[in-house]
Formats: structure tokens, sequence, C-alpha cells
């Protein structure tokens, strides 16, 4: 994520921002540029005051605070580019649904941030893609089985639970993970998703590269959940996975894969964006230095993305423990992880050059 400033003043802004609170300018972003803009009002269209040719338009969700993106005043849609995806919504009447469904909308922009920024392939419900993105997010019937999180051939489903933060929690201890959130779900279950666009449908022998890594994943779903949750993760899986998770499936070690991947990329960029310097005075060791100032989405080896992850999350962990708080990254980066990330972070460089190619 990068650092937004207001248009108009240069307040430095939140991406969730919808008015800046120096100058008081209404805020909207434009997804075709990723910028957060200063907009003024001309009749029943918003305009960019340095670029008044261009008249836009809020989303339909912008009505129930739940969305600040723009899209083209004579767009034929009425939601946005994010919220074009959306299927199926609670009942907004309902003021508890609408608060959860409001922070779950914020978890999913920032993915689409990312997704955008890093011009994967995002095709939508009316599209005409054989395979498009969609989500559900869906409340736990009065009546019948909790609601699972979770992917289905390019449909998302997310649990209106997973935005109750303290339920969230109990769910994360009772389960022994160490990393649970709204924006955590929408990468993993993206992982999914990009699995059958990257790998499954780029024909046999993108798949035999990607089984060499994580594994066969014919291997039958359901015995293998049912395998981890009798059992759990193998002893060492850290020496291998990225979380105890990672171990069930071939398909969830990409998934947690590649939704770590999202969390480096996306987090390095707001640390460039701040002009973050990890120098510790304490030792002389190199792995433990870091300049930040450069786009993780330009760089090719994925090795400059670990070197410069581990001595942030390093010093933001301590940073954590000085507020009492735990770790803000809990994990263990093994080089046979550092393998996979680099595999994950080829297809994305290679989906990219093909979406330019179409764009063309």
């Amino acid at each position: 994520m990068q650092l937004f400033k207001c248009s108009h003043c240069e307040q430095v802004l939140y991406f969730e921002n919808t008015a800046c609170l120096r100058c008081g300018k209404t805020l909207g972003f434009l997804p075709k540029t990723l910028t957060l803009e200063a907009l003024d009002l001309e009749g029943d269209d918003w305009v960019v005051p340095t670029r008044p040719q261009s008249r836009h338009r809020f989303c339909a969700n912008a009505q129930h605070s739940a969305c600040n993106w723009l899209l083209p005043a004579d767009d034929p849609h009425d939601y946005c580019r994010a919220c074009r995806h959306n299927r199926t919504i609670p009942n907004l009447d309902d003021p508890q649904r609408l608060t959860a469904w409001q922070k779950i909308e914020v978890a999913k922009r920032r993915l689409f941030y990312t997704l955008l920024r890093l011009q994967l392939p995002t095709p939508a419900p009316d599209s005409g893609d054989p395979q498009p993105l969609s989500f559900d997010f869906l409340d736990d019937p009065p009546d019948g089985p909790k609601v699972m999180t979770g992917h289905d051939n390019g449909h998302i489903t997310i649990a209106l639970s997973e935005a109750d933060d303290a339920a969230r929690e109990a769910t994360r201890l009772a389960m022994g993970e160490l990393y649970r959130t709204l924006l955590g779900h929408f990468r993993h279950e993206s992982g999914h998703y990009y699995w059958d666009r990257l790998v499954r449908d780029a024909g046999d022998a993108e798949l035999a590269r990607c089984r060499a890594l994580f594994g066969d994943d014919t291997r039958d779903y359901a015995g293998a959940l049912q395998d981890y949750y009798a059992h759990g993760a193998p002893a060492d899986w850290q020496a291998a996975y990225v979380s105890a998770y990672a171990t069930m499936h071939p398909w969830e070690d990409w998934a947690e894969t590649w939704a770590h991947y999202l969390h480096i990329v996306d987090t390095l960029e707001m640390a460039s964006a701040f002009g973050i310097r990890i120098a510790p005075d304490v030792t002389e060791d190199a792995t433990m230095e870091a300049d930040l100032s450069f786009d993780p989405h330009r760089v090719a080896d994925v090795q400059r993305l670990i070197d410069a992850w581990l001595p942030l999350t390093w010093a933001i962990n301590s940073l954590n423990r000085g507020m009492g708080h735990a770790d803000l990254y809990p994990f263990v980066i093994a080089p046979p992880v550092v393998e996979k990330m680099g595999y994950i972070h080829g297809l994305v460089r290679r989906a990219r050059l093909e979406q330019r190619a179409c764009d063309a």
C-alpha cells in the first residue's frame, strides 16, 4: 500500500479516508490511477480540479459508508471496480450486520488495491470470463451449520462473523493460529483463485513445476483436512512451511504462501513510502539492516524482498513488544518457503506482462 496525501492541501491520508480533515475536501479513490483524489462537485459529477474533463461518481456502496471508490460518470455500472465483484451482502437494515460488512469492505478494497497494483487479472461476474472473481459475505443462519469462509471455482465466501474482532480472536486461539485477520482471509482465499488461473489453467508443464515445490494437489482434500484436524501439523513444520495450516494440503500451502507474499509486498510498499531504513546500533550484522527505498512490485529477485522483510519484521515485532502487544509477524521464512515465494513471484511477473499485452 502506498502512502496517500490530499491533492489539495497535501495532508497525509489513510486509504480509507473519505474527507480531508485539514481542508475538508471530499476524497475519492480512482482505481485506474490508484490515487486518492480531492474532489469538487460540479452538477451531479465529481471532478479532480487538475483534470476537470474527467467526470466521476461514487460507487453505489458509498451511500452505506462502505466504499470511497469512484467510477466514470458515464459508466453503465452502479458499482466500482471492487464492489462489482460482490454477489451477496448481508441485510443492511440490521446495524450490526452493516457494521460488520463495512469492515469486510475495507479489507476487500485493500486486497483489490494490491491485485490492481500487481496487474493481476480480476474479471468481474459480468465480464464474460469463464471463471470470474466473486464474493458472498454471509451471516450464520438461525438454524443450520455455520458459514465457512472458503473458495469454490472463483467464488469466495467470507463469514460475517469474521468481522467480529472478539469472535475472530477466540477462533484464532481455539485453533492455535498465530495470525487471523479479515485481510488475511481475503489474501488467502484469493490465493486459491489465482492457483486456478496461474497454475491449473497454464497447462501440464506449469502444474508439474508447481507440484515439485508444493506437492501433489490431486491428494484427497477431504482426507487431508480430516487428518490435519485430527493430528495437527508435523513438529518440524517451520522448516518448510510458512504456517502450520500450510502443511494440510498442497492447495493450502500455496494459498498460505500466496497470502504471505501479498503481506510482504504490500507492507514493504508502505515502509518504502515512509522512507523507513533499518540500521540497529547494537550490531554490525548486515542481515539486520535494510534500506527500503525501492518499489517491491518492480523487484526481479524475490530474495531482495525477503532481505528487506526480515529486518523490518524484527524492528516492528520489537516495537510491538515495547507496547505490550504480540508480534506483528510471528512467522519464520525458511529457505524452502523463500523458494515457493520465488515461484509465485515469477508467476505474478509473467501475469503482469500478459495483462499488459492484453491491454495494449
